[in-house]
């Protein structure tokens, strides 16, 4: 009897998703149990071939979701009922979906809309580095599955992307969010030149406060996720050189004159950023649940976000009694 091979599709694209398509092209390329085709569908981009989702997916079981978490809603509602058979799913999205009767992560939504099991993978990957094959790691979480999760291991992991899986999907996701709020922090630090004692300090801060988010969130959160490359290593590498960084120091040394919206266009060449969003989304979260006194740091950034406070406010007493 002939084993039916498993086939994988791409659906984003972008500096991370491209990598993402690379890693799993170069993978299921080499192993009898994949096809070797890995298609890719491009979100509003004009191509000469295949921009049809439908077509992307045609035949795949094994889906790779990696688009501004903005999109992820829009894009499912379009694929239901074009999935058929046993697929499995993964997002590599960071962010959630705040809704009236509470917050959603990524990886529920999809599967409560398309009905299928889905992992994350999370990490600290600067998409460039690993283009260029550069040692890095990643996280995969997952929640029953283990048999599941080796197989997305075997078809992302190489030499020098090392990925491991946990059987915590909500902490592994949970990390991958509200990094980009701690790293919005870190480059209103380094915007107002502090320097890197004051940056460590929110980083630790940061730490602190995703931790008691997620447990809050999800009481069945392991301590040790935050010590996997989703955990700490991500923060790190975010609150380093990632664009939520990047753009908030810009906006620091405008004084807060200038808007996210600009600098995300002058400097992210068309890259969307997602830490600005997800704090927002964090904020409502806060409010809805009367936790706002609980996070002094992820309420102080969104309030800098909003311009009721300026970026110097970052530092404020009251961050350092928690």
């Amino acid at each position: 009897m002939i084993k039916k091979k498993h086939k994988a599709a791409v659906i984003g694209s972008g500096n991370w998703g491209s990598v993402a398509a690379k890693l799993v092209a170069s993978n299921t390329l080499n192993l009898d149990s994949f096809h070797d085709e890995v298609r890719m569908w491009v979100f509003e981009e004009t191509l000469p071939n295949d921009p049809d989702l439908e077509h992307a997916v045609e035949d795949a079981n094994m889906l790779v979701f990696v688009t501004p978490h903005q999109f992820i809603e829009g894009i499912c509602k379009r694929l239901v009922g074009k999935i058929k058979g046993d697929v499995e799913e993964i997002s590599l999205i960071k962010g959630m979906e705040v809704k009236t009767g509470g917050p959603c992560m990524i990886s529920s939504l999809i599967n409560k809309q398309l009905g299928v099991n889905c992992c994350v993978l999370m990490g600290a990957n600067i998409g460039d580095e690993i283009a260029m094959e550069k040692f890095s790691e990643a996280t995969i979480g997952y929640r029953e599955d283990k048999e599941v999760a080796q197989r997305w291991v075997q078809i992302f992991g190489t030499p020098y992307f090392r990925v491991s899986a946990v059987s915590c999907i909500e902490g592994v996701e949970l990390c991958g969010t509200l990094k980009n709020v701690v790293a919005i922090a870190a480059g209103f630090v380094d915007g107002l030149e502090m320097g890197n004692n004051a940056k460590a300090a929110i980083m630790r801060i940061g730490l602190n406060e995703m931790k008691a988010f997620s447990k809050l969130m999800f009481p069945s959160v392991c301590d040790n996720t935050f010590l996997e490359s989703c955990g700490i290593a991500d923060l790190i590498i975010t609150c380093l050189g990632g664009s939520n960084r990047k753009v908030a120091d810009a906006f620091a040394r405008s004084g807060g004159k200038r808007s996210f919206h600009e600098l995300e266009t002058e400097l992210l060449q068309g890259q969307k950023l997602q830490g600005v969003k997800t704090t927002g989304e964090v904020y409502e979260v806060l409010c809805q649940r009367e936790w706002q006194q609980s996070f002094p740091l992820f309420q102080t950034v969104h309030v800098i976000c909003t311009g009721h406070l300026p970026p110097s406010a970052i530092t404020q007493q009251r961050l350092y009694e928690n």
